[in-house]
């Protein structure tokens, strides 16, 4: 299982750097450069998740401030435990969701929630999945070599001032990549929703799901 210590290991590589005693960018550098590209690679491909909230008697209106690092909520199942299930529109404004229902619920009852967020990377663990981490190494590269470029232009290089460019070059070249992977991302998500939407064209604030 990757973990930050993997991951900055392995970015060490993608930006030869792995001389111990010369580093180019000390370890909180590159963790920031990581968390950079993790919170971008997020809002594009969110850890999966399902929560059971519940409402109150006589409202449409579920708090979902227990949802940390939230990016988006795909679904909401309610009356939940039905089978087939059943999906219902929906609405968020800050920590509330609101069921757009004809009637509300008349007593606490369960609200399965389906929701992304925030991929978490640290000392012990990743969820970024196995198959996304070339992505991730991507947009941490890129970040990492562009920030380098604009420190070290103006300033002396025995490589002079074409290392400075290449660099820099090669740098946008991985943030290209990176984010033609988030694009790939996004459409895979989009493609692979298990509710097909209903026949109103969603805003941003409001989704709409058939069973």
């Amino acid at each position: 299982m990757a973990t930050l210590t993997t991951i900055r290991a392995q970015l060490r590589k993608d930006l030869h750097d792995e001389d111990s005693n010369n580093y180019r960018w000390v370890d909180a550098t590159l963790d920031r450069h990581i968390e950079r590209a993790r919170r971008e690679l997020s809002y594009a491909l969110p850890r999966e998740q399902k929560t059971t909230l519940q409402t109150s008697a006589g409202s449409r209106e579920v708090s979902i401030s227990s949802l940390s690092d939230l990016v988006r909520i795909f679904a909401v199942e309610w009356p939940a435990g039905e089978w087939p299930p059943v999906y219902v529109q929906f609405s968020v404004w800050e920590n509330t969701l609101t069921l757009q229902v004809d009637a509300a619920p008349a007593a606490a009852e369960d609200v399965h929630v389906y929701w992304g967020k925030v991929h978490t990377i640290d000392a012990s663990t990743s969820s970024v999945p196995a198959w996304a981490e070339e992505a991730l190494l991507a947009g941490a590269a890129g970040f990492a070599a562009v920030e380098w470029a604009s420190f070290a232009t103006n300033r002396a290089n025995v490589a002079g001032t074409d290392a400075v460019d290449d660099y820099e070059a090669w740098g946008r070249e991985r943030l290209r990549d990176f984010r033609a992977w988030l694009g790939r991302f996004q459409s895979r998500l989009r493609g692979s929703r298990p509710y097909a939407p209903a026949d109103a064209e969603p805003n941003q604030s409001t989704v709409a799901w058939d069973p």
